[in-house]
């Protein structure tokens, strides 16, 4: 009777592949420890904590480089090898560059903001959150089924929720928060549900077997398997802040502290394109003629949409400034999701899902440099209104240049080669893909963005109204400031370093 249950024991033995599943790993142990310190780190030390996350994040982004040798997959299935849980390949490494970098950048931004808050925000907790989102953000795109997926995305999601929130007594932070709570999990639900009809078709939930599987389901079992497609598709969509789902963005980021705004902005971004890449390219590109008109329809919608809210926000109104990025991030996000919607369309998926992953590494290196100047002037100017942005030149003037090189790379124009690089290749995706009609909304897009991107980067340089205020910056949101500005001059001067790192067997 012992032996025939000793191979079963061993079949389900599972070695693990700790050097692959390093990088999320390392941020969530260090959030733990983060948060038991803080049960012991007397009050006037509590910025040790947010300095161990600092490490333990770039700890985390430097465990990407041993990885870059080749593929490795861990949690795989004992009878075949090649269907795996966890896939550490291109794809996966570049949006992990982009999630943990990113945290990186918002912890730098966060210990100033910490310091400045006055206790309004808790430490520890502040730092336990940050880190198991990030955890969760570096997993999602490594996930190769659907469970694991939605495990990923809501790690990623639940913590932010209360980051949102977290701000003690402000009544504006805690309507944030519920609004981007019923939203997310509204999401979520509807996500569950497209993904519970995908498994009922199929009878797996590994990517690559649902792509086989889906192909071939009983005829009595196509309009559930068509359903489940189109559920799942509605619940990323939330998670993009595609139109409609963006109603939550603008008094999301408005209610939130500036840093996590700033990583809503690109990390949130980043989970939830990574989702729906996996889920459309990987998953169900059988089904291309369903999700690709969806996506494209999507992308029009979103971008002038948001384009449109961003032309409208008055210079003068309170927190004008975030309110006008906030938009800005809908755009970007119709122009992101192009080139996937070209992916049903091209012969070469890769090809346009390459162009999505440049664009996000763009955006996410200027973005994230916009949001730290900032938090910068919100020091000393805390309604952050456009308007209080004039004459910054005079007070900061590498500040001012820096934030005007981050608005013109957002907008596509020269100095900021890398903007205008990155639009170009999700236009070229769309023409080679045959959506003629998408990239002229593009373009018409993109020339409504110039007038208010230039309309703030001109504000920058005005006479100051009365006697300009010197903005002291510390050490940590200099790092910030210097570190988006280096990344994205850089990339300006090489732009094909981007396309060759993201054009290489993603998948």
């Amino acid at each position: 009777m012992s032996s025939p249950a000793q191979p079963l024991a061993a079949s389900l033995v599972q070695s693990v592949d700790w050097l692959a599943i390093a990088p999320p790993t390392i941020a969530a142990v260090v959030g733990l420890v983060v948060l038991v310190a803080d049960l012991f780190v007397a009050e006037h030390r509590k910025t040790l904590l947010g300095w161990t996350s600092v490490a333990g994040l770039a700890a985390a982004t430097l465990m990407l480089l041993p990885l870059l040798d080749g593929d490795r997959s861990t949690f795989c299935l004992t009878g075949d090898a090649t269907v795996c849980s966890y896939t550490a390949d291109r794809f996966t490494l570049v949006i992990q560059f982009l999630v943990l970098g990113g945290a990186l950048l918002t912890a730098l931004l966060s210990v100033t903001a910490l310091k400045d808050g006055r206790k309004e925000l808790p430490e520890g907790e502040y730092w336990f959150l940050l880190l198991s989102s990030a955890a969760g953000a570096a997993l999602l795109p490594a996930s190769r089924d659907l469970a694991t997926l939605i495990v990923a995305l809501e790690v990623a999601s639940l913590p932010a929720f209360a980051l949102v929130g977290l701000k003690y007594g402000d009544r504006k932070s805690s309507e944030a928060a519920l609004k981007f709570f019923l939203s997310s999990v509204t999401a979520t639900a509807v996500s569950l549900m497209g993904i519970s009809f995908v498994y009922a078709s199929t009878g797996t939930l590994y990517l690559t077997q649902v792509a086989d599987r889906i192909q071939n389901v009983d005829g009595q079992l196509h309009t559930l398997a068509q359903t489940g497609v189109v559920l799942t598709l509605v619940g990323f969509a939330f998670k993009t802040a595609a139109v409609p789902f963006h109603f939550w963005v603008p008094d999301t980021y408005v209610g939130a502290p500036l840093p996590i705004a700033a990583y809503l902005s690109v990390i949130g971004k980043a989970v939830g394109f990574s989702g729906l890449i996996l889920v459309t390219v990987v998953a169900l590109p059988s089904y291309a003629d369903l999700w690709g008109p969806a996506l494209a329809v999507l992308a029009a919608l979103t971008m002038t949409v948001g384009n449109v809210g961003a032309l409208r926000q008055q210079a003068t109104r309170a927190y004008s400034a975030v309110r006008l990025l906030a938009w800005s991030s809908v755009g970007q996000a119709g122009y992101l999701l192009v080139p996937i919607a070209a992916a049903a369309y091209s012969g070469d998926a890769e090809k346009s899902v390459g162009s999505t992953v440049a664009y996000a590494l763009m955006y996410g290196a200027v973005n994230l440099g916009a949001f730290a100047v900032a938090a910068l002037v919100g020091r000393t100017r805390p309604l952050n209104r456009v308007a209080d942005y004039r004459g910054l030149y005079a007070s900061s003037p590498l500040s001012a240049l820096l934030l005007a090189f981050f608005l013109l790379c957002l907008a596509g124009l020269p100095p900021g080669i890398i903007g205008l690089f990155a639009k170009v290749t999700v236009f070229a995706a769309a023409v080679d893909a045959g959506l003629g009609w998408l990239a002229v909304i593009m373009a018409v897009n993109v020339v409504i963005a110039l007038f208010y991107y230039l309309q703030w980067t001109t504000l920058l340089f005005r006479a100051p109204e009365g006697e300009p205020e010197k903005h002291r910056v510390p050490a940590p949101l200099t790092a910030a400031i210097a570190l988006t500005g280096v990344l994205g001059i850089v990339l300006s001067g090489a732009p094909q370093l981007v396309l060759r790192f993201t054009d290489t067997a993603l998948f």
